[in-house]
């Protein structure tokens, strides 16, 4: 049997700043982030599996997905850990504020490099991670393939 591609779509809010850049988004905003990942894989072809003619249960992915990104980067703020907003952050964080630190600009190439390596992790044997999607507006977005890498 032919390997096939499915996708699954994720949504979620996030702020950042992006420490050291010449434009506005220097400053601390959101966006209304859209994920869509693609994993490929041979549909299961044991006819006693509850999961028969499914590559990965999309409920599966969903789990995998939440729990390593949206359920991390949703409503939270992401910053640089080099940032001059070291200060801000920890008093967000002191105020219940969901705050993440990360080890590079918070970009959304930088992003999808990051979701691209916590998710291959997670992926059970035999579906390997094939593409991401990161969109940050309705007109930008940044993708990581699996044959690029």
């Amino acid at each position: 049997m032919g390997k096939i591609r499915i996708t699954k779509q994720f949504a979620f809010e996030t702020g950042h700043a992006l420490y050291g850049y010449d434009g506005k988004c220097r400053n601390v905003h959101g966006h209304s982030y859209k994920l869509s990942v693609t994993v490929i894989g041979t549909p299961i072809t044991d006819a006693n599996h509850v999961k028969l003619g499914m590559v990965i249960d999309f409920g599966d992915l969903k789990k995998i997905v939440n729990q390593e990104i949206v359920d991390k980067f949703d409503h939270a703020t992401v910053f640089n850990k080099n940032t001059p907003h070291k200060e801000l952050a920890k008093e967000l964080s002191e105020r219940g504020h969901q705050i993440i630190l990360a080890d590079y600009q918070p970009t959304s190439e930088n992003m999808v490099l990051d979701f691209a390596e916590k998710i291959k992790t997670r992926l059970p044997k035999g579906i390997e991670l094939y593409a991401l999607k990161l969109q940050e507006t309705e007109t930008s977005y940044a993708e990581w393939f699996a044959g690029d890498n």
